[in-house]
């Protein structure tokens, strides 16, 4: 293809572009063709008597239509389609719900010490919830959700349609309210049905200081007009708003919980986005947040064909996580019903769930199995003691690390008076190491094990008691992450204890470590490298095994980046455990174990005859059977 070829495609498609863009319709046309549109679909439901009254109607304005087309008689003289018309075609469209498609929107607002909730008279609807006590992190009111962010509706069928009722306007009976103390009171919002007899009515009951709220669905006169039978469908969900420090932090702690009857809690996964239908009826379903949760709580239970959805908002959002929730309502259809329900709004704190008697405080999440029993029975009741003092939080962690250690000195002694052991025997272990340098490996093992056994040695008994204390670490490292008693709680430099504390910001994302330093998280990393460094002295192992001796050091360092990131009230625990198990290691070895007399104890126990323990039967028996193999292979 030539030049002059090439130029006139090129023109010709720069020409037809042109045209197709000229040729668009405008905005204030596609506005007329989309109302036409939806007249001419609400024209077709018409009956004959219908457009007899519409036309009836314009005679008696002297409305003079264009033509005689039926899209013509619903507009006035001017275009516009007349009031009147309006009102046949709600009428024919809602039936006895048209009265409901207009109405006053302002806010009704129901309060008391703790929390206020905002309801909308569209749709009788919670349209926000702010918890008074708490602040976002950057100190703005603390809102759950708000009116755009969030979804309550009831879907029911009428007169051959669907309705929902977050598209029509209650009637408020009653106005805003607050209450203090034990007052108590409650608030009704009804949509009619055409009659005062026939209505939908939602009551909302609030309680002083209290974060649980009464709600409670009534229906009147309405079974010649609903026509659902078993059950109506309840839809729920909100966008959970930032309100943390850190957007991921919070991510991985917010999903749906959710409550069967006579069943544990179970949730969907907090790195899982899916749908998930519920196999049996529901008790609660909770919209759990970091540190808050919201949580709608059946009288009975809601219908096993409810299902629940959670989707994840990118880290550039204002937005953490989307949950939704479909709920089916039991209903029978008579002629006055009432469905019972609570919700509650408000923070993940273990006493004030706990209290409810519903299981509500499973949905923070203490650790699995053990861990959690642990939180829940040793670390929780310590943890409460100590904050009735009204202690600065940091000053009750090193309080409760404290105790901790106390109670796990025995075990921390055994862990010890091994290591003092096999340092006694290191003198003889390098001599067996020297003669059986050029020996196979097997058999270097071999005597070693029989001095361990003359000696009456446990080479394993130092591991058992770390083992031991490796539930209650592990318990920690999830309870500090997930206690809101630390939240905008600050100590030393750090501002927050339930966030990273940030010392030097980089203005840049720095892969694997972030982009700040958390001096806490550094300190717990410097003193993780201690104490492994004066376990290897201690242990006589500074010249064995030099590959796992540097991953022992590597390890504290690779896990800096994640620390880096996370709560500074655990860092700073691990930092005083670290510190602590130090000191006393050294105490205990330096005023409590007498290495002489150990020695020597150690040697007489060469002259006794050897008493060989199951273990220790197993570990030579694999020991030889490791040997034939290896003789096999030559």
């Amino acid at each position: 293809m030539d030049r002059k070829s090439i130029i006139g495609l090129l023109l010709i498609g720069a020409i037809l572009i042109g045209w197709m863009m000229m040729s668009q319709p405008t905005a204030k046309e596609i506005a007329q063709k989309k109302e036409q549109q939806i007249i001419a679909d609400s024209i077709a439901l018409f009956k004959t008597d219908e457009l007899n009254k519409i036309a009836t109607i314009q005679k008696a304005e002297k409305i003079i239509p264009a033509s005689d087309s039926p899209l013509t008689i619903l507009r006035d003289s001017t275009g516009k389609i007349n009031d009147s018309v309006k009102t046949i075609l709600q009428k024919l469209v809602y039936g006895d719900f048209a009265a409901a498609t207009s109405g006053d929107s302002k806010i009704i607002t129901i309060e008391n010490e703790v929390m206020k909730v905002n309801i909308s008279p569209k749709g009788g609807r919670v349209a926000s919830v702010e918890l008074k006590n708490y602040k976002t992190f950057d100190q703005k009111p603390l809102l759950l959700f708000n009116s755009d962010s969030s979804t309550q509706n009831i879907i029911f069928k009428a007169y051959a349609k669907e309705f929902a009722t977050d598209s029509l306007f209650f009637t408020p009976k009653g106005s805003s309210f607050s209450i203090s103390g034990t007052e108590s009171k409650s608030i009704s919002l009804r949509l009619y049905a055409g009659d005062k007899a026939k209505y939908i009515e939602f009551v909302y009951s609030l309680s002083g200081n209290e974060y649980m709220m009464g709600f409670r669905i009534n229906t009147v006169g309405m079974q010649d007009i609903i026509t659902n039978k078993g059950s109506l469908q309840m839809n729920w969900g909100m966008k959970t708003p930032m309100q943390e420090q850190n957007h991921q932090n919070q991510a991985m702690a917010s999903t749906i919980y959710f409550k069967y009857p006579n069943e544990n809690v179970d949730k969907i996964s907090e790195s899982s986005y899916e749908k998930q239908p519920m196999e049996f009826p529901v008790k609660w379903i909770g919209f759990k947040q970091q540190f808050f949760t919201a949580v709608i709580i059946a009288d009975n239970t809601f219908s096993k064909n409810t299902a629940i959805e959670t989707i994840s908002e990118p880290a550039t959002s204002n937005f953490v996580k989307v949950y939704k929730a479909s709920l089916f309502l039991p209903f029978k259809n008579e002629k006055s019903e009432t469905i019972g329900m609570r919700m509650y709004f408000g923070p993940n704190h273990f006493k004030t769930l706990k209290k409810y008697d519903l299981e509500l405080e499973k949905q923070i999440n203490l650790g699995w199995k053990i861990f959690g029993w642990l939180n829940r029975f040793l670390t929780i009741p310590i943890f409460n003691a100590l904050d009735s003092l009204n202690l600065n939080y940091g000053i009750i962690i090193l309080i409760l690390t404290i105790i901790l250690k106390l109670l796990l000195l025995p075990i921390a002694y055994k862990t010890i008076l091994s290591s003092a052991k096999m340092r006694v025997l290191k003198p003889e272990i390098d001599e067996l190491n020297e003669k059986h340098k050029n020996d196979d490996p097997v058999k270097k093992q071999q005597a070693t094990m029989a001095l361990y056994k003359s000696a009456g040695v446990n080479p394993m008994a130092g591991c058992i008691p770390v083992l031991l204390q490796m539930p209650i670490l592990i318990a920690l490292f999830n309870f500090f992450p997930a206690s809101i008693e630390l939240r905008q709680q600050g100590f030393l430099w750090a501002h927050d204890l339930s966030t990273f504390d940030s010392v030097y910001n980089f203005g840049f994302n720095v892969p694997w470590y972030g982009d700040h330093v958390s001096l806490f998280a550094l300190l717990m990393t410097a003193s993780t490298l201690l104490y492994t460094w004066s376990n290897s002295q201690l242990m006589g192992t500074s010249n064995q095994m030099p590959g796992m001796k540097w991953m022992m050091y590597l390890m504290p360092i690779m896990f800096l980046g994640f620390m880096n990131s996370y709560s500074a009230g655990l860092s700073w625990y691990y930092f005083l455990a670290n510190m602590i198990t130090f000191g006393q290691t050294w105490a205990i070895q330096k005023f409590v174990i007498d290495h002489d007399a150990l020695h020597a104890k150690l040697q007489e126990n060469k002259k006794k005859p050897v008493k060989q323990s199951k273990f220790q039967q197993k570990l030579e028996q694999m020991t030889k059977e490791r040997q034939q193999i290896t003789t096999k292979k030559k």
